[in-house]
This record gives structure tokens, sequence and C-alpha cells, in this order.
């Protein structure tokens, strides 16, 4: 059964070596020069023991000798000759490891730059479907904590194995002119700690796989505690006694289980180092009685003691280096797997051009669509069309399919059947980078950037980010200049708490927002829910606005206010993944169907004529 075990365990190890070549490669990429220089000094420093170590065995001869007679000049010069190189070489090594440190650390501020960029690439690159997914982020969380010192602590264990290899050949080599099976007892006293490693090595990364859900929670309740997110309402519902708990019970789960851990490693490690004492005891008891016997001298005990004692510390790092690079490559596998994935969202090779820059018709035909991982469908045969230049609006309930909607038409996802059209071109048919140019969202809740007014702006069109005009017309047309103003620094001021800067309303976020479209000359316009947090007083100011950003431009509104919807050439009312009823308001209402419905229960709800939101 242990055979078994541990062959699997081997067959594991192995299955790991491919990533190797693939994290070499990253390294050299990221910092080829400094990895050139780190290879130099591996070479230099794996040879400086072994010379130490001759040239000790020849200045305790020489100081024997120099014992012996006290007046032979010549010896006495021969002795401090060895005294200076012995100091000498001692002082590069020292010099050598200074070097290599700071080698190391350049080195791994480059790699770590560099990884970090091709994880923000990953992750702004992959479709929005791996965000709805809780196994993405366990991967994401996984790479992104792995990416830090992974790469950069495999490079030191391959450095030092490599180092250390180059020698022991030479440690191992003064051992055979001893005896020819003193290697075997170094390289047999160490061999414990070899399994040792390895054993706790497997039974972390199964233990860190298996906890990365509970690790993120964990931070999920440390932000919670801290954000300013979740501040008032912990307040007002006094939360902060639940959270406090939960994150406590957590983390003792996690640390007791890490301690378990580090326990039975410390009992495994305390077994392994004793039959490595014992080893080198009885090898010395060895060597001393050869000394007694006049078949080797004083420098013969001197390079022996510290070929073995040395040989034996070395050949445990290395075998060290080799579980550490074992966990390493493990771990990395996790960022190769991240790496690895790829947009479902697929692009053909040669796209088609897009059509000409008008605002085009939209046409989704029977589509059908599921998220991945349901078995619901959100879409079931949907037909629509988005008439060039027209302001369209979907109103419904809840989970009736609006926001899926928007998300085929950006293309963060394609349908399962059917498909969406441009003019009768399939988007996917269609650049992806190009089709989403064309695209402007104003999205329920919009993205506070923490940065400048302008840059907020600027958002919207990064090629004008410079037009200081362009940045000022837009935010004037989307009715945001006058809070602008009153903002310390206007245009300059920072927002957001992150860093210091002024906050703004709801409202007010939502303007900037309005003004980002302003300046996105998109031919499509998509509104979801625009004006769910304004009064009336704003929303009839922000409906205006809207009317001229929409002039030349398709647009869809997504909404549930009838005050909205009623500013819609024509109005779409959606339900279970399906068209329900279509018309202008008017019709709607004299059909008397589920508009008319809501309309009329409103109406009597509010008692005064004012209608607030859509079916």
């Amino acid at each position: 059964m242990r055979a078994a075990y541990a062959a699997e365990r081997f067959r594991k190890m192995l299955a790991q070596l491919p990533h190797l070549p693939w994290v070499l490669e990253l390294i050299w990429r990221a910092t080829r020069g400094w990895t050139l220089a780190w290879a130099a000094l591996v070479v230099a420093q794996g040879l400086l023991p072994v010379a130490v170590v001759l040239s000790t065995r020849t200045l305790v001869d020489s100081l024997v000798v120099t014992v012996r007679a006290p007046e032979d000049w010549a010896a006495l010069q021969q002795s401090l000759v060895w005294v200076v190189l012995m100091a000498g070489l001692l002082l590069l090594t020292e010099g050598l490891r200074g070097i290599a440190a700071w080698v190391r650390t350049a080195q791994a501020e480059g790699l770590r730059d560099y990884l970090d960029d091709r994880i923000h690439a990953q992750a702004v690159h992959l479709d929005l479907s791996y965000y709805e997914t809780p196994g993405y982020y366990d991967q994401l969380h996984r790479a992104r904590v792995d990416a830090r010192d992974r790469p950069r602590a495999l490079l030191e264990n391959l450095g030092g194995l490599t180092q250390n290899g180059l020698t022991l050949l030479a440690m191992a080599g003064v051992l055979w002119g001893y005896a020819p099976w003193l290697p075997l007892v170094l390289i047999g006293g160490a061999l414990p700690a070899l399994w040792v490693a390895a054993r706790a090595i497997v039974r972390f990364h199964r233990w860190r796989v298996r906890n990365t859900g509970n690790e993120r929670r964990a931070s999920y309740y440390d932000w919670m505690l801290t954000s300013d997110r979740a501040a008032a309402e912990l307040r007002l519902f006094d939360l902060g006694d639940s959270f406090r708990t939960a994150y406590r019970a957590m983390r003792a789960r996690l640390r007791g289980e890490r301690l378990q851990l580090a326990r039975q490693q410390m009992l495994a490690e305390l077994g392994a180092d004793a039959a490595a004492v014992l080893a080198m005891g009885l090898t010395i008891a060895w060597m001393v009685g050869r000394l007694m016997q006049g078949l080797a001298g004083l420098g013969d005990l001197a390079l022996f003691y510290q070929v073995f004692s040395q040989g034996q510390r070395l050949l445990r790092t290395a075998l060290g280096s080799v579980g550490e690079m074992y966990s390493n490559l493990l771990f990395l596998g996790n960022l190769h797997e991240f790496l690895a994935l790829r947009p479902l969202v697929a692009e053909l090779q040669h796209p088609a051009p897009l059509p000409p820059n008008a605002p085009g018709t939209i046409r989704l035909e029977n589509v059908s669509f599921r998220y991945p991982g349901s078995q619901r469908l959100a879409l079931d045969g949907f037909e629509l069309a988005l008439p060039a230049g027209q302001i369209v609006a979907i109103v419904g309930e809840n989970g009736a399919g609006k926001s899926t909607l928007l998300k085929l038409l950006c293309r963060f996802y394609d349908p399962e059947a059917g498909r969406v059209c441009l003019d009768g071109v399939d988007l996917r048919e269609l650049a992806l980078a190009g089709w989403r140019q064309r695209i402007t969202v104003l999205f329920q809740e919009p993205v506070h950037y923490h940065d400048t007014v302008a840059y907020n702006i600027a958002c919207g069109d990064l090629a004008v980010a410079s037009d200081v005009a362009a940045i000022a017309a837009a935010a004037g047309a989307a009715g945001a200049e006058e809070s602008i103003q009153r903002l310390p620094q206007g245009y300059e001021t920072v927002l957001g708490k992150w860093f210091g800067g002024a906050e703004l309303s709801v409202g007010e976020w939502q303007r900037l927002a309005l003004a980002r479209a302003f300046l996105r000359r998109s031919t499509l316009l998509i509104l979801d829910e625009p004006t769910s947090a304004m009064d009336s007083w704003a929303e009839a100011d922000w409906l205006a606005r809207f009317r001229s950003l929409a002039a030349g431009r398709t647009a869809l509104v997504i909404t549930h206010r009838f005050t909205t919807a009623l500013h819609a050439d024509v109005i779409h009312v959606m339900g279970q993944g399906r068209i329900l009823e279509s018309g202008s308001h008017a019709e709607l209402l004299a059909r008397g169907g589920r508009y008319a419905q809501s309309w009329t229960q409103q109406l009597r709800e509010t008692g005064k004529g004012r209608v607030e939101r859509a079916p």
C-alpha cells in the first residue's frame, strides 16, 4: 500500500516537470540580463567552497610543518601565503554573496512586474462569464498570490540546486578518494530529510487547494469589516460582531489545520535529523580511527570534517531545493492554468469589415441563451429589432432577461442559438474590438474611477483624453459642469476616498457617466436603469439631455420607470425570456395587456396620476 502511494507521489512529481521550461521561459523573457548575471554567480559560488576546502588541507599541513620547525622561515612564509589566500577566498565568497543578493532582488522585482502585467492582461482579456463563476475567482486568487513569490523562489531553488550540485560533485570526488562508500553514506543520511520535505509539500498543496475558497471567504469578512462600502450598514444593523465572529471562526479553522501540518512536519524532521547525525557521527569515528593508526594527517582530518559536514549540509539543502521546486511547480501550475484560459467569445482570424459608421439596424433573430452552468434559458427564441436612429425601451420584471440582452449586444456572451446581426451581418463575423467601439453603455451603477474628474470623463474615449475642450463640452452637455466647478481643483480634483479625494452623490456620478457617453460618439447607446437613483427634477433634466445625446444614434433603454420609457419611440415588454408585447405608450394602453394593467395599478396606488415604475 505504501509502495503504491509512494509511486503515485513520484508520478505526480514528474507530472509537474513540464511546467519547469515554461517558468524558465517566463523568467528569461522578463529579466534576460539579470538572469545571465545570476547564472554566472551560481557557477562561481558553486566552485568557491571546493577551493576553500582544498586550501584548508594545504593550510593545516603547512601550519603543522611551521609548528614543528618554527625556525624554518620558508615554511612560515608558505603558511602566510596560504593564510592570505584563504582570507581572500573567504572575502570573495562573502562579496559574491552580497552581489548575488542584489542581482536576485533586481531579478525578482522585474519578474514581479512582468507577471503582474501578464495577469492583468489576462484578467481584462477573458470573457465576462469567467467573472460569474466561483472557480474562476479561486484560480485568480491562487494565480495572484503565487505569482508574487513562486517564480522567484523557483529560480532561487534552481540556482541553489545548481550551485550545491557543483560543490557536491567536487566534494564527492574528495570523499571517494578516502573510501568509495563515503559518498553513499553522505547521500543516505540526507534521504530521510528529502522524504519528509516531499510529504510536507504534498500535504500543504492539497490543504491550500482545498482551502482556497475558505481563504477568500476570510478575506471577504476582513474586507466587509474595513471597507467603506459596508461601513454604514454594519453600524446601522449592528453587523460588526457577526462578521468578526465569522472571521475569527474561519481563521481559527485555517490556523488549526495549518498548525497541525506544521506539527506533523516538525516531528518528521526530528527523526530525519537524528538519522543524519548518526550517519555523520559514524563516519567521523571511522576517520579518527584512521588518524590514530597513522593513515591520515591533521590536514586530512580537517579536510574530511569540512567535506563531510558541508557535503551533508549541502546535499540536504539540494534535496530540500528539489522538494521546494516541486512545491513551487505545483503552485505555478495554478498560474499556468490561469494564463492558459482562453475567451469563450471567439473571434474570427479574418473578421468581416464593419459597416459604415452609421447607426445601422440591429436584430436578434430566434436567440436562445443560458448562462454557463445553468439549466434555465435566460432568453428563449427571442426576437427583437432596434431600428437605426430610434429609441427603444425594454421594460419588464426582474429576471425577465433584460440584462442578458445587454450582454449579448456587447458580445460579452454569444447566443446558444440564433444570431445577433448588424445590418444583416452576424456580430460573430465582425472584429470584437471594432464592434465594441461602436457602443456606449450607461450602467445602473457606473464605475467610480478613483482619479481626477477629467480622467473619469476621458474614460469614455481615451483617444481624446488630452483634449480639455472636448472634456469640458461633454461635462456641460451632461449637466455636470456646475458640480465640477464646486470642487476644489475643478477637473483636476481627485474623486473617491481611496486616495483622499472628494466624494460625489449618486446623481453626480451618473452625470459623469453621461458625460463619458457624450464624449464617446458611438452609434449604439444602451442605458441600464439610468435614472433609478434620481429624483423627479433631476430625472426630467437628465432625460432632456439624453434626447440630445441620442440624436442620430440607435438607443436602447432598459428601465423600470414609465417616465423614462415614455421617451422611447417603441416600448417592448419582456417576460420569461421573450417579448410579450410591443408598441408605443398609447398603443400598449389601448391593448389592455400587461403594460396597461401595470399602468392602471400604479395610477391607482399613487392617486396623483404620476407613474413611477413599469411592469
